[in-house]
């Protein structure tokens, strides 16, 4: 399940990269835990829900029966904040999971978890052809793959069958626009009962490191500089979440969307039945299972630019990482379990199946055992289709987000009339950043 990085967590991964970078230990040559030398390990990881946590306990029952003399201990509820602490401290756990990609390549850089490679090398494990191209690409930066793809997120669009009343998912943007016109419903003052859908960017799953891909947005140009000021499609989407926010009066949809329960919740608003179209992550099909099993509803992938049809299909890809922090105690018996979790097809499927997050190795997706009602079939065929994308590897990526996302609240609001300045002001700020961390 994908979880946004928090701020704290994005100041502690600077306060590690500005102490840390380049002193990685490489530690010692990868060899096999044995049963001659019983361990217990430590693994973090930010499962909370009680069916991840489960899933997990299954998953983990599994890795006792195939290494007895390895017992895992398992802390739950763990954020990046908390790692980058430990790996400070001097005191890491032995595996530990993050929820985002955002930040892999200061992991890699700084150190803040083991270069793979070595094990991969003595396992005979070669990435390239167990895992699909976008994930091999995500989990490494600069020759380094410092973490393991351990299950994958892909996005798309939910939609409430009873609230579209026949009509079909839309597959433009101007076909999603002109549907949320239809499907929204208001009371005599203009106060908002339900939403079509809700296109601002502090909507839960819309920020732009999700619909950029709608439009096929550039985050950055070869040599690591802003491409949100050059490329016309960032400045498209804007225009087009601004119109349809503008519609809706921006006051009004404020107050909507601040009425909403909590994202992770059984009071989400597409469960409750407010919002007719949400754009949402795969996991949400096992929270509507656990949460709404009388909702009737679709998914179908993201619509697109009007002039980008033949993209239709395509999402954003991102997903769970894990890896070895470094000063990590039992690094051996960490390295079964990292390459159990992430190489192991039926560790892959049992989660995928619990979860329902789409599974990372080629062998895992194409298991008879892996359930793939319709729509979860869509995130399958998401992620899949070669249009997919992720966000590149960049020693900045979060507060490159944080700035276009700052720069989109600002437009959508009217607080920022000029959109060409003020994204060239998003430029400015991510090169003026990149300059002082480039060589960090």
């Amino acid at each position: 399940m994908k979880r946004l990085l928090a701020i704290s967590a994005v100041a502690g991964l600077a306060l590690v990269t500005g102490c840390t970078a380049g002193t990685e230990s490489p530690g010692p040559a990868p060899t096999s835990a044995t049963a001659d030398d019983p361990v217990t390990i430590e693994f973090w990881h930010g499962f909370t829900a009680d069916s991840e946590l489960k899933a997990f306990e299954d998953t983990l029952a599994g890795f006792k029966q195939k290494f007895p003399w390895i017992t895992v201990k398992a802390t739950k509820a763990i954020q990046d904040d908390q790692i980058l602490q430990a790996v400070r401290g001097g005191n890491p756990p032995d595996v530990a999971l993050s929820f985002t990609t955002d930040s892999v390549a200061q992991f890699c850089k700084a150190g803040i978890f083991q270069d793979l490679n070595p094990y991969l090398t003595a396992g005979k494990i070669d990435p390239a052809t167990l895992f699909p191209k976008v994930i091999a690409e995500y989990t490494q930066y600069e020759g380094k793959r410092c973490v393991m793809p351990m299950l994958a997120d892909t996005y798309g669009l939910y939609y409430n069958k009873k609230l579209m009343k026949g009509q079909q998912p839309p597959k433009t943007l101007s076909e999603l626009a002109d549907l949320t016109k239809k499907l929204t419903v208001r009371d005599a003052d203009g106060t908002i009962k339900v939403a079509g859908f809700v296109p601002s960017s502090q909507m839960y799953e819309n920020a732009p490191i999700h619909t950029g891909v709608m439009v096929g947005a550039t985050w950055t140009n070869p040599d690591g500089t802003s491409a949100i000021g050059s490329d016309p499609a960032w400045k498209s989407l804007m225009k087009w979440q601004k119109d349809l926010t503008d519609w809706f009066g921006y006051d009004k949809l404020e107050k909507f969307r601040k009425s909403f329960g909590d994202e992770w919740s059984a009071d989400n608003p597409f469960q409750k039945g407010k919002v007719a179209m949400a754009i949402d992550g795969e996991w949400r099909n096992a929270m509507i299972a656990a949460d709404a099993p009388d909702l009737d509803y679709g998914t179908a992938p993201l619509p697109v630019a009007d002039d980008q049809a033949a993209r239709y299909g395509a999402g954003f890809i991102a997903g769970t990482v894990i890896g070895i922090p470094r000063g990590a105690k039992h690094q051996e018996a960490a390295w079964e379990l990292v390459k159990y979790l992430t190489t192991d097809t039926d560790a892959l499927v049992t989660l995928s199946n619990a979860i329902r997050n789409v599974p990372s190795t080629l062998p895992a997706l194409r298991s008879p055992d892996l359930k793939k009602d319709p729509n979860f079939q869509t995130f399958l065929d998401v992620f899949a289709n070669p249009n997919s994308s992720t966000l590149p590897a960049h020693i900045n990526s979060v507060f490159n987000q944080q700035t276009l996302q700052e720069a989109q609240i600002a437009w959508e609001s009217g607080r920022k009339t000029d959109l060409d300045a003020l994204l060239a002001d998003v430029d400015k700020k991510i090169n003026e950043k990149l300059k002082l961390t480039a060589g960090g």
